[in-house]
């Protein structure tokens, strides 16, 4: 090769170049960021026995959940940081819009006692459950063998810490209303204490010591994830609307909106694990170590749920449905 091939220049990052267009945003800003994948054996390019370095070996190198190529995986949505912001910017104005415009029309003045008293049981507890969602999201986005999956973490671990504050404000709210009602107060303890709780307090709590990359995805992304969208959510949201609290339903249909992402993404990073001979079975056994937990923890809390009828039987169903879905 002569001198001048060697000084020619690219008309886009190498890594890209072999394409025959232009790339797009999304891809010059979100792909192989991740330098600590450079040197399987000193990731960051420490000390191959430095504790960081084996963390990521042990847990992220090592993982039973093996592909050739992570670098490869694309977020079907394509979101980049600039059109996160914009797109949730908007769901924060509703969502702002939603308080505002009930709590001037008295809302919480009109809501029965008794279902204030299981707002402050089986509501304003869930900003414990959705921190573990929010911690989960972050330990992934540190540990993913790719920043395309990464960055998807991390728009997850926003929009985690979004369905907490939304949470905290309304339980400010309803302290407000219904002074002597615990909130603001008495959530910790029922969270530690109270049996609807702890069957999901078990299954995050143990699920977030699952330090493997590949099984903290599983649990969270594939079993925690749907088993809370599809009970402290949309279940609750349903419940809601026949005790009057039509601003509960509305606020976790707009939460559910970030939940059809994230099963986006999960479902497209399931299809590129699948690519790969063995996974199929390492992805399975996570599943069948996890669902248990996640159905008992739907059970524990529908039944404490008012005017629940087959809830937890249609949660269960749905959550199950949608990994058979995808190959599981």
């Amino acid at each position: 090769m002569s001198h001048t091939e060697v000084l020619k220049p690219l008309k886009t990052w190498s890594h890209l170049a072999g394409r025959r267009r232009k790339p797009s945003e999304y891809e010059i800003v979100s792909t192989n960021l991740h330098f600590s994948t450079d040197n399987p054996d000193a990731p960051f390019e420490l000390d191959p026995n430095h504790g960081l370095a084996t963390w990521f070996k042990q847990y992220r190198n090592a993982s039973p959940l093996q592909h050739a190529d992570w670098d490869a995986f694309r977020d079907p949505d394509e979101m980049v940081y600039r059109t996160y912001n914009l797109q949730q910017d908007g769901q924060e104005t509703y969502v702002q819009g939603l308080f505002e415009q009930f709590s001037a029309r008295g809302h919480d003045a009109m809501l029965e006692p008794a279902w204030a008293g299981t707002l402050a049981r089986l509501y304003t507890p869930a900003r414990y459950l959705f921190h573990t969602l929010q911690m989960a999201s972050a330990y992934l986005s540190q540990m993913a063998p790719a920043s395309t999956i990464s960055n998807c973490a991390t728009y997850q671990t926003a929009d985690a810490l979004r369905w907490l504050t939304h949470t905290a404000y309304r339980t400010r709210e309803l302290a407000t209303a219904f002074p002597a009602a615990g909130f603001a107060t008495g959530e910790r303890d029922r969270w530690e204490q109270d049996l609807a709780w702890q069957g999901w307090r078990e299954l995050v709590e143990r699920a977030l010591v699952a330090w493997d990359w590949g099984e903290s995805f599983t649990a969270f992304s594939l079993v925690v994830r749907p088993a809370v969208e599809e009970t402290v959510l949309r279940g609750l949201g349903e419940v809601a609307r026949h005790n009057g609290d039509t601003l509960m339903g509305l606020l976790t249909d707009a939460q559910l909106l970030d939940a059809q992402r994230h099963r986006r993404w999960a479902a497209a990073l399931v299809q590129m694990a699948l690519q790969t001979e063995g996974n199929r079975a390492v992805l399975q056994r996570w599943v069948a170590t996890w669902a248990p937990l996640a159905e008992r923890a739907i059970e524990r809390y529908v039944a404490a749920l008012p005017e629940a009828g087959d809830l937890a039987g249609r949660a269960q169903a749905a959550t199950r449905q949608w990994r058979e879905g995808l190959g599981l």
